[in-house]
């Protein structure tokens, strides 16, 4: 499972925020990545969770990884954006 990438959609299976759809925007440790939404949890103050806590999808947002990766800054909104065909 520690096979997640930057910009990789995810969704939540534990906790508080069970069934919501994030993004993958760092890693903390060999457990642990940081996920934002855009709504909920921002890019400002991304969530630490457990990968194992993660239902990972087949999709990275290639957008977001490479945003990340240059070091650019990435908007909530477009965070939201791009998710928003994942929601269900």
């Amino acid at each position: 499972m520690n096979d997640l990438q930057l910009g990789q959609v995810v969704r939540s299976k534990a906790g508080r925020d069970k069934g919501r759809v994030f993004v993958v925007v760092g890693r903390v440790d060999e457990q642990h990545v940081l996920i934002a939404d855009g709504d909920l949890r921002k890019i400002e103050k991304p969530k630490k969770k457990k990968y194992k806590h993660l239902q990972r999808y087949n999709e990275v947002l290639n957008e977001v990884r490479e945003k990340l990766k240059r070091g650019e800054s990435l908007t909530n909104e477009e965070i939201r954006r791009l998710l928003e065909p994942y929601k269900s």
